[in-house]
């Protein structure tokens, strides 16, 4: 049997395993209202009276619902093509820490705007990820994020939902600035088998838009999925596919991304959720098979334990990015991110912008048309000449070779040597990003409009 088939074989069995979780014992569904919407359309009680059991031609109906590409755009609707085998595009990550020249705090306004800024000037980064805003009532965080966000990028904007309150004033922001896609949701299953109500609330309030939605499973194999990573995963996919059928509920031809790639594991020495281990990177694989299975484009997120942008952030990072790139992965998660997705840090996103460009150009392999074999320049320096002042040399060099903005390829003098130079220098090149003013893209009336439904929200939430 060869790989191919291995791959597509073990999809197979965990999609049958999840159908049969879906049967028994079924789906937790906190919400009644969405809970009698599936028992209509098709649904059966569940083991509970909080749950339903989902047919397998339910499910399937729901899958075959799903655009199987559609498009994600930054503010002036310049769109990016996913799908199960679209190239892997790379966001930021939620969290509520930041992690700035070291200082440790909780996150702000203010960050979220110099962090927006600072992405925007990333070349590898398409899309910029809401924080928890610790200066902003809890159930406004979304809202007040998105503005933000929009305040100081163009790029897409994947926003952290907060309330169902907020995603109804997020429907509401988004015509001010076009109806194409320029944001995106997304909720995560608590599970093992269980939508809450919050996440279920979230998908009915931004159903009906076309806003692409993130479903989200994410077990932790040895506390809330089995030990096992097959069975880890069969559990996040049920959970998965139950949100399929939901969004699909909601909002016939949702566009969907499956993620199974926020799964992890429980390290029972440490009593800590692991984020950027081996398993992360063999749960991610799982995400992509799956989601080519359905025909659907995946995510997962590259993360690390470290606590600040060390060696360990480095080296679980780096064998993240490359693992996921490798797998299929078409939206990977993480860009800054520290302490297992709870921090944020400036220096740490430009680090990882730079790995992502060496991983992209080691992705990119080598071509052998006759200008890259290179017979006739080869011919003409001949034996025991130089390459370096033909104009081939020139032409190729700065395409074929990776040229890294950060990492260190001088001589050793005594102003070179240092553990903390590659830091430094991403602090520097940090600071110097978040300190442009914004590209936003944004009309003086785009501006108001979002300010204006921010204001108002913030308004009521006070009240």
């Amino acid at each position: 049997m060869s790989a191919t088939e291995k791959c597509d074989r073990a999809a197979v069995q965990i999609h049958e395993a999840s159908l049969a979780l879906l049967d028994n014992p079924g789906i937790g569904i906190d919400h009644e209202e969405i809970r009698s919407r599936l028992l209509k359309s098709g649904a059966k009680p569940g083991s509970r009276n909080d749950s339903v059991r989902l047919p397998a031609a339910m499910v399937a109906e729901a899958i075959a619902q799903c655009p199987k590409q559609f498009d994600l755009t930054d503010r002036s609707g310049a769109p990016t093509r996913m799908s199960a085998v679209s190239e892997p595009v790379f966001w930021s990550c939620p969290g509520m820490f930041l992690h700035r020249l070291h200082e440790y705090r909780l996150f702000t306004s203010r960050d979220m705007a110099d962090i927006s800024r600072l992405l925007h000037q990333l070349d590898h980064v398409q899309g910029v990820f809401g924080m928890s805003l610790d200066d902003v009532p809890p159930p406004a965080r979304d809202v007040v994020g998105l503005q933000i966000m929009a305040k100081n990028t163009s790029k897409h904007l994947r926003v952290l939902c907060f309330s169902p309150e907020g995603a109804e004033a997020l429907t509401r922001m988004m015509p001010v600035v076009g109806k194409h896609p320029w944001f995106s949701v997304g909720f995560t299953a608590h599970g093992p088998l269980r939508w809450t109500r919050l996440a279920l609330e979230i998908f009915r309030k931004t159903a009906g838009h076309g806003i692409p939605v993130s479903v989200n499973g994410e077990p932790m194999a040895g506390a809330s999925g089995p030990a096992t990573l097959a069975g880890a995963a069969a559990v996040g996919n049920a959970e998965i596919l139950a949100g399929l059928v939901v969004n699909q509920l909601l909002e016939p031809g949702r566009p969907c991304i499956y993620n199974l790639g926020l799964a992890h594991i429980f390290d029972m020495r440490a009593a800590v959720a692991v984020t950027g281990g081996p398993e992360n990177a063999i749960l991610a694989q799982i995400s992509a098979r799956m989601g080519r299975h359905y025909d659907l484009p995946s995510a997962s997120w590259v993360s690390t334990e470290s606590l600040s942008p060390d060696g360990q952030a480095a080296s679980e990072k780096m064998f993240g990015f490359q693992t996921h790139m490798e797998s299929g992965v078409n939206c990977i998660w993480g860009v800054g991110q520290l302490e297992s997705e709870l921090a944020i840090s400036p220096e740490q996103a430009v680090i990882d912008n730079e790995m992502i460009a060496y991983a992209l150009r080691y992705r990119r392999g080598f071509e052998t048309t006759p200008d890259a074999l290179a017979l006739e320049v080869t011919r003409e320096v001949g034996i025991a000449g130089s390459f370096l002042d033909q104009e081939h040399t020139a032409a190729h060099c700065r395409s074929e070779f990776f040229m890294p903005e950060l990492l260190f390829r001088g001589r050793r003098a005594a102003e070179t040597v240092g553990a903390d130079r590659l830091k430094k220098r991403a602090e520097e090149i940090a600071e110097a990003h978040m300190a442009k003013p914004a590209e936003n893209g944004l009309t003086p009336d785009q501006v108001r409009g979002l300010d204006d439904i921010a204001a108002d929200f913030l308004r009521r939430v006070a009240r």
